[in-house]
């Protein structure tokens, strides 16, 4: 279960299961938890890892059911996220583990390499990496013909 509210160390949880069977990693300067609700405020410094994924953020609102298992989670205060070799800011992030989905909102940026895109709003499958952007634009390197 979620640790018991940290004190100025920083508060951390063992792993949790997520939906899905992965365990979601959970690490923050304070945690509140409201067990009858299923819910728990993560805040300062907080990451959240699944598999290949790392969120980075002030603070990460997440819901669990009753196993505990992680469902759903919100990233706010400004947002990076890194998977499979691309990295991702925005304002906000919200994490679906039962649909394995990250969605980036408010302006975000993407990189990977010397590639970059700006979107509105970007979706990316967990599992596959696949991402789906929303009113793009951005700048992506073209190989040269070798002389």
């Amino acid at each position: 279960m979620l640790a018991a509210l940290g004190g100025p160390h920083s508060a951390s949880a063992d792993p949790l299961p997520g939906v899905g069977g992965e365990a979601v990693e959970l690490a923050a300067d304070r945690l509140d938890v409201d067990v009858h609700a299923g819910t728990a405020v993560l805040t300062g410094h907080v990451s959240l890892v699944k598999g290949a994924l790392k969120v980075e953020c002030p603070r990460i609102d997440v819901k669990y059911d009753e196993a505990p298992r992680v469902t759903w989670a919100k990233g706010s205060g400004g947002v990076t996220a890194d998977i499979r070799g691309v990295h991702a800011e925005a304002p906000e992030v919200e994490l679906d583990l039962a649909r394995h989905s990250l969605e980036l909102r408010g302006g975000v940026r993407l990189t990977r390499g010397l590639g970059w895109l700006r979107a509105d709003k970007a979706t990316i499958e967990i599992d596959s990496a696949k991402v789906t952007l929303k009113d793009v634009k951005g700048s992506i390197p073209v190989a040269l013909p070798k002389p």
